[in-house]
C-alpha cells in the first residue's frame, strides 16, 4: 500500500471514529519494559499507527489551556500527553518547554517520521510555546488555540515553517511508520 493511501484509510479511520457521540473509553495503559541491548523478536513496543490513529481521532476535539482529556478539551501539550499514554503506554512531560528538553533524539526536519514530536515557537521570542505530532504527507495534529479545536494542518504552511524549532523522536525507530 503506497504512503498516500495508507495516510488517507488512517485519515479516514480517524474521521469516522470521532464521529461518535461520546468518545471511547480510555484503554489501559500498558507496561513498557525496554530492555538494554538488542530486543528479543517477541518484545512489544508501541507502533506510530497506535499514536496515529488515537491522534487524528480527536480532531475537532475543542482547545481548553491546560486540558488533557478528549472530554475537557486539550491544549497542545495536553493532547501529545493524552495520545502517547492512551495510544502507546508512554508517559510524557506534562509541558512543551519540558518535552524538548526531555532526553529523546532529535530529528531534521527533513528525516521526521510519523509519531515525531515537533515544536515551534509562536511567541515573541525563540523558546518553545506549541508542539504537535506529525502524522507523515508533510502533515501534523495539533490542539492550536483558544476558540479552536484540534486540527491536522501542514509543516509546509508559511506561519509553522518559520516557527519550526525542532523535533524529538519518542517511538523507538522499528515502530515508525513510513509514510513521510
Amino acid at each position: 500500500m503506497s504512503s498516500q493511501a495508507r495516510l488517507a484509510t488512517l485519515l479516514l479511520v480517524g474521521f469516522l471514529g470521532g464521529c461518535a457521540s461520546a468518545p471511547p473509553p480510555p484503554r489501559p495503559v500498558p507496561v513498557v519494559v525496554r530492555p538494554v541491548g538488542p530486543a528479543p523478536a517477541n518484545a512489544f513496543y508501541p507502533a506510530a499507527d497506535d499514536v496515529l490513529i488515537r491522534a487524528i481521532g480527536l480532531v475537532g476535539t475543542p482547545y481548553r489551556w491546560g486540558g488533557n482529556t478528549p472530554d475537557s478539551g486539550f491544549d497542545c501539550s495536553g493532547l501529545i500527553g493524552f495520545v502517547y499514554r492512551d495510544a502507546a503506554g508512554i508517559k510524557l512531560p506534562r509541558s512543551t518547554r519540558e518535552m524538548i528538553e526531555m532526553r529523546a533524539p532529535q530529528v531534521s526536519q527533513e528525516a521526521l517520521q510519523s509519531g515525531d514530536l515537533i515544536f515551534f515557537a509562536t511567541g515573541r521570542g525563540s523558546e518553545v510555546t506549541h508542539a504537535g505530532i506529525y502524522v507523515g504527507e508533510g502533515r501534523f495534529v495539533h490542539a492550536p488555540a483558544t476558540g479552536g479545536t484540534v486540527k491536522l494542518d501542514y509543516l509546509a504552511k508559511p506561519y509553522w515553517q518559520k516557527r519550526y524549532l525542532s523535533a524529538k523522536r519518542v517511538l523507538l525507530p522499528d515502530n515508525l511508520a513510513n509514510n513521510r
